[in-house]
């Protein structure tokens, strides 16, 4: 089970662990109605290294970034439910629409994101070219997102 973090300890915790020559995998989403999709994708996140942070856009991130009538979950509800996960082991809510500052300060080994982006259209890229952070692009479910959930639950 995960635990739910601020920037000072996930710092901290990180820098520990490379230490310990364990690899740390950072992640991000809004991750507001979890389905298949979400498992699958942080369960391949997963896979890369020992440890797995989830960045978790915090609510005005997410009304920012998918418009006024989102998240339907609190952020504290969010990092709550990601934390239950057992293949997820830090959660930290961040306010920005991207976690570059985040990637900058923690500099994890690995960052995944969803294969949607490329490195010409990834925000963080500049970030993670110079961190030297490796990155890999996941897959996703086709047809699973929270975006088709609210629109089923719209037409009914």
């Amino acid at each position: 089970m995960g635990k739910v973090v601020n920037e000072k300890e996930l710092k901290e915790i990180v820098e520990n662990l490379k230490k310990q020559n364990k690899k740390t995998v950072f992640t991000n989403g809004c991750f507001d109605i979890i389905h298949i999709g979400h498992v699958r994708y942080l369960k391949a996140s997963k896979q890369y290294g020992d440890i797995l942070i989830v960045g978790l856009n915090s609510d005005s991130s997410v009304k920012k970034l998918k418009g006024d009538s989102r998240p339907v979950n609190n952020q504290n509800d969010r990092a709550e439910i990601l934390s239950e996960f057992n293949f997820v082991d830090y959660v930290i809510i961040f306010d920005e629409n991207s976690p570059a500052y985040l990637l900058d300060r923690i500099k994890p080994d690995i960052y995944t994101k969803g294969a949607d982006y490329t490195m010409d259209n990834l925000p963080e890229a500049p970030v993670v070219i110079k961190n030297n952070i490796e990155v890999h692009f996941i897959n996703f479910v086709e047809g699973k997102s929270t975006t088709n959930i609210l629109n089923k639950i719209r037409q009914n």
